[in-house]
Formats: C-alpha cells, structure tokens, sequence
C-alpha cells in the first residue's frame, strides 16, 4: 500500500504536468482585427478621443485574439501574468498611433492595451510573450494597410455607400486573403463597415485564409463613414 507521502508526490507531479498543458500552446490561429473609427464614434453611443489627441483617419488596430477552428475563443488564459506597462513602454509611441483607444472617459491606451492583453494575449503567451504579442500586432498592422486598400479602390470614407462584395474584392485584392468584415449601425440606423478580421498564424507572423468566420453579417451595400 502506498504511503500518504507518495501519493502526495504523484499528486504534486500531476499538478505539475497539468500546468504545463493548460501553458502550452491551445488554439488554432489569430484573428487580427482593426476598426473604423468613424464607424466606432458614429453611433447613438459616440466616443472618447484619447488624452493624446484625435486619432489619425486610419484603421486601428482592436486586438490580436486566439481561436479556435470551431469558432470559440479561450480567453483570460493567466491571471498570474498580468498586463505591464513596463513591458511595452519602447512601443507606446507607435501604439498610440496604430491601437488608439476611443472609449470614453479619455484615456492613455493603458486601459485598452490592459484589457487585451489580459483577455486574449495572456492565451497565447507559450507563443508570445507580452511585448512580442503588441510587437506582432504592429507588424500585422503595416502588412495590412486597409485604408490604402480600399482608396485604391475607389473606396472612401465620404459617408458613400459600397457593396459589400467590393470592400472584401479590394482587401483581398492588396492583402491576398480573405477578410471578414463586422458590420454595425449609425445613429440614424444605417449598417456601416465597422471592422476588418483578417486571420494569421500560431506564430503572429503571417496571414492565413480563415478556417472559420465570426457570426453576424452586413447589407449588401454599406455605408463607410468619414472621420
């Protein structure tokens, strides 16, 4: 029979391994997602610019999230490790042009950046440590330069009305993959282009085509607000 010691033991190294599992990598991709500006404060719940100023007329980036080939997400992977300012302080100039918060009260970032580091970036931390996780996210943002995109397109943010089916054939056109685009309402009711996910690899470096969409659609014809 067993002493109570070596139970424990096997106990303990069972633990161990559990944690190592539950640290190691444990999603399928991506989806990195910026948003419309315009679209974010042209709603009956307006916004906040941020304490450094009026953001540029730009897609910004909202998060870099882990998922899962069947369309869930894990999230708030490690209350242990939480979000540093510290970490990312080399980087806050650019993340403050290319992730700007407008969210309201006014804000640093800080809080944004908190939020989504703890939610979606604590989950992939086996890949990406915390100032690789934003670094990546930089990178992302200038393979994917969406306005240019689209302008290019004859696309613009005028307040026009698009199809659908051009915004994605412009993306797809200058990125080379398939993007999904989250639609949401003005304050007068009308569906206009809020967000662009485009999925990416394990590693943070390189888009993917998506294995899976996010739920929700758009018109066939949406409006893209100026700001």
């Amino acid at each position: 029979m067993e002493s109570k010691n070596s139970i424990l033991v096997k106990l303990l190294l069972l633990l161990h391994c559990l944690s190592l599992l539950c640290a190691s990598q444990d999603f399928d991709f991506f989806y990195f997602v910026q948003q419309w500006p315009g679209s974010y404060c042209d709603t009956e719940k307006t916004c906040c610019y941020p304490t450094s100023g009026k953001p540029n007329a730009d897609f910004g980036i909202h998060g870099l999230w882990p998922n899962y080939n069947d369309g869930s997400y894990p999230s708030n992977c490690d209350p242990n490790n939480p979000f540093n300012p510290s970490q990312i302080s080399d980087l806050s100039s650019s993340l403050q042009s290319n992730w700007p918060t407008l969210a309201c009260p006014s804000g640093d970032g800080m809080t944004f950046w908190s939020h989504e580091w703890n939610k979606h970036g604590t989950c992939s931390e086996s890949v990406l440590k915390q100032h690789d996780y934003f670094e990546a996210a930089l990178g992302l943002r200038q393979k994917a330069n969406l306005l240019q995109a689209l302008t290019t397109a004859g696309i613009q943010p005028n307040g026009g009305s698009y199809s659908l089916s051009s915004i994605k054939g412009a993306i797809k056109d200058a990125i080379g993959y398939t993007p999904f685009i989250e639609c949401n309402v003005d304050s007068s009711g009308n569906s206009q282009l809020y967000q662009v996910y485009l999925c990416v690899n394990t590693s943070g470096s390189d888009f993917i085509e998506c294995s899976v969409f996010p739920r929700g659609k758009c018109g066939s014809n949406i409006q893209f607000p100026s700001f």
